[in-house]
């Protein structure tokens, strides 16, 4: 009976510890695939070698992938009305710097010029004056400075009085005084030759506009002589409410939409709020690259800040999908991890990203497909 009893009492001994394994077996499974919790709520299950692209910053670079740092948004977006002009310091106005006629009209209207080619050329006896006097001032500096070094040598001979070589010093610096004033007026005049002929030139690279000079004409100080402009220094301004001139971004990247149906990057670099307490602001942006011409009519959308809380905003090329869930690819110490996100509002070429990202990372931007495409490469090589 006693046999029987510990036979049956080892038996649900080995029953337990079975149990006890499987148990201790299935929590350990459990636990290994649990999906973890992040910081901002979102789950997914814990990175795997899957989810990263080994690809160096500098070789991402390369291939054409850009590095990027989510922006705050959200607010809004606003489409604004603009047009193309030139840059503040893309037009110049070529005038006469002193009176004279106009012997010779170097080029025409329409005419593509650098800095420094000759617009035109003038006759002046003002200017020949000019050019006399800095000759004059000259020579009297020369003369002054040697009678100042005459003296100081007889000076320390004994032969002549401190104050003698004291006076002949001080004539020497006013003579110099005297020559810098002179070579100041003439540079005014565009450095004419002795004989008073001048000639005019383009002070920045682009294409004369305006001519006004004609051969034979005879021009007043300060008579417009010709017009340049460089179109390939052009901005773009857009009239803004004056409501959401405040919550507009200096540096904002935005798309511009030209008549052909291009979409142009551009950098906001001013806001200007409406003069006067007007209903207008004025908003200026700066192309990233070609624009259209200057005088055309465009848009732009624009997304309005929200403040500090607003959405984490992403450039939309950086929203890719991989597996069938929407992920963007962030920097780590080994390439470019895919993280799971929550994209929320798309426009002006951007996307509000709703969880899976703190705002201070910094993420694959233009070419993230490329990451796509290298992560998609990996998957398909696994057994």
């Amino acid at each position: 009976m006693s046999a029987r009893r510990y036979i049956i009492a080892s038996g649900v001994a080995l029953v337990a510890a079975a149990g006890l394994g499987y148990g201790a077996a299935r929590l350990v499974e459990d636990r290994r695939v649990a999906p973890v919790r992040e910081a901002d709520g979102a789950e997914h299950q814990e990175h795997g070698a899957t989810d990263l692209v080994p690809l160096k910053l500098a070789d991402a670079a390369a291939a054409g992938v850009s590095v990027v740092t989510p922006a705050r948004g959200g607010g809004g977006d606003i489409l604004l009305p603009g047009r193309v002009t030139l840059a503040a310091n893309a037009l110049a106005a070529l005038g006469a710097p002193v009176s004279g006629a106009v012997e010779r009209v170097h080029v025409s209207a329409g005419a593509n010029v650098a800095a420094g080619t000759p617009i035109a050329t003038l006759r002046s006896a003002d200017a020949a004056s000019g050019r006399a006097s800095l000759d004059a001032a000259g020579a009297s500096a020369r003369a002054a400075q040697a009678a100042a070094g005459r003296d100081r040598r007889l000076f320390e001979a004994g032969v002549v009085a401190r104050q003698d070589w004291e006076a002949s010093q001080a004539a020497a610096e006013k003579a110099q005084a005297d020559y810098r004033a002179a070579q100041a007026q003439v540079r005014t005049m565009g450095g004419p030759a002795a004989d008073g002929v001048t000639i005019l030139r383009s002070p920045i690279t682009g294409v004369v506009t305006r001519i006004e000079a004609q051969v034979g004409g005879v021009l007043s100080q300060g008579a417009p002589v010709a017009e340049i402009a460089d179109p390939s220094r052009a901005d773009y301004v857009f009239d803004a409410p004056a409501a959401a001139a405040d919550s507009i971004r200096l540096g904002q990247v935005i798309h511009v939409q030209t008549p052909d149906g291009q979409e142009l990057p551009a950098t906001i670099s001013a806001v200007a709020p409406g003069a006067g307490g007007g209903n207008t602001a004025t908003v200026r942006a700066r192309p990233s690259g070609k624009t259209a011409p200057v005088g055309s009519v465009v848009s732009a959308r624009v997304i309005t800040a929200a403040g500090a809380g607003g959405a984490i905003i992403v450039p939309s090329e950086a929203v890719q999908t991989v597996a069938g869930r929407p992920v963007v690819f962030v920097t780590e110490a080994g390439g470019f991890r895919a993280r799971p996100v929550t994209p929320g509002r798309v426009a002006a070429g951007f996307t509000e990203i709703l969880r899976g990202l703190a705002g201070a990372e910094r993420i694959a931007g233009k070419g993230a497909f490329l990451l796509k495409a290298e992560l998609g490469k990996g998957e398909g090589h696994e057994d």
